[in-house]
């Protein structure tokens, strides 16, 4: 009697299910999003968010996010990748060129006038970490690599036509290869972060910056300068910035089988170029921002961006002989990042 009460007992378990199999069959995990955009930005908004809503949609729920805009967790911006590396958070979105020097070969697509389409230049930046840096960032995982839209002046005081414009003025860059760009164009470079840019401002630390349309409105630009000097596309854009979004290698190793497949569904060269894609769509409300503040929008026309290049050619002289100097070849890297942005350039064009 006890050994048939024990059948039947068995039996119902498989009948309404095993609870430690179906436990493990429907495992779910909540990942810590960190990153330094303000809550209110195109890049949280439209890209940030909209990329953790698909993740939790395909996953049906099962993969859940707890997202932190503004450094909510704390630390500085340059420490992102490095909360990601350590565990401290599971998913950053984060500049490698905050720590300068750290991650040398991918810097190659942050010298002066190689891009104008952020789509296509963020694809053929995932595609070369694969094939010719492939232990760039060895310690997490990357989900999506990627960069902004063309890069542009934004000064209090005075417009910007010339190169000689920029002779006294201090002027904020993002990364190492921008702040040398910006030196040798004859400005006085000053390295910070995204955010110190409003209050630096404000206070006259500086008196311009460099950074897209598109981020413009949340740091409050269009409201702290007057002139705005954009390069015509025809004569390449002035530079871009190289960003990763990352995750902890631990974490994403632990997750299921199914699951993983679901972050690798999200992940690689069509994230990569849909990030870009978005990121350089902001930069049209960015520019209206300006317009509508009433202040003065100058387009530098192709022939006289050939003094700048000129100027600025030394930041690429450089950065060959540092990688020559770390025991790459670098013209090679160079010529392979033009190649490949001009391939996957003729492919977005073809695409629209």
């Amino acid at each position: 009697m006890i050994q048939r009460r024990t059948l039947l007992q068995s039996g119902a378990a498989v009948a309404f299910g095993a609870p430690a199999l179906v436990g493990l069959a429907q495992q779910s995990v909540t990942l810590k999003f960190h990153t330094f955009m303000a809550p209110q930005s195109n890049v949280w908004l439209n890209m940030h968010k909209a990329w953790m809503d698909k993740v939790t949609k395909d996953s049906e729920g099962r993969i859940k996010f707890e997202a932190y805009p503004a450094m909510q967790l704390g630390g500085s911006p340059v420490q992102l990748y490095d909360q990601a590396k350590d565990g401290v958070v599971d998913i950053v979105w984060t500049l490698p060129g905050n720590t300068p020097g750290r991650f040398p070969r991918i810097e190659v697509f942050e010298l002066p006038f190689m891009m104008n389409n952020a789509e296509a230049t963020s694809r053929a930046y995932w595609e070369y970490v694969q094939t010719a840096a492939t232990d760039e960032f060895k310690e997490v995982h990357p989900i999506a690599l990627q960069v902004h839209g063309p890069g542009m002046f934004h000064m209090r005081d005075k417009l910007v036509k010339t190169a000689a414009d920029l002779q006294g003025s201090k002027v904020r860059g993002p990364t190492r290869q921008i702040t040398k760009m910006l030196g040798y164009l004859g400005a006085t470079p000053v390295g910070m972060p995204l955010p110190q840019i409003p209050d630096a401002l404000s206070k006259g630390v500086i008196n311009g910056c460099v950074i897209p349309w598109e981020v413009v409105p949340s740091v409050k630009v269009h409201e702290l300068t007057k002139f705005h000097s954009e390069f015509d596309p025809a004569g390449g854009a002035l530079y871009t910035t190289t960003f990763i979004m990352a995750m902890n290698k631990a974490k994403y190793a632990s997750l299921p089988p199914d699951l993983k497949a679901i972050i690798d569904k999200n992940s690689g060269i069509e994230t990569s170029g849909w990030l870009g894609k978005v990121q350089q769509g902001g930069d049209v409300p960015g520019r209206e921002a300006a317009v509508k503040q009433g202040n003065t929008i100058h387009t530098i026309p192709a022939a006289e961006a050939q003094e700048f290049k000129r100027k600025a050619r030394l930041v690429e002289v450089e950065w060959m002989q540092d990688m020559d100097k770390r025991g790459f070849n670098g013209k090679q890297l160079l010529d392979t990042a033009k190649a490949l942005i001009e391939k996957h350039g003729k492919a977005t064009t073809k695409k629209a």
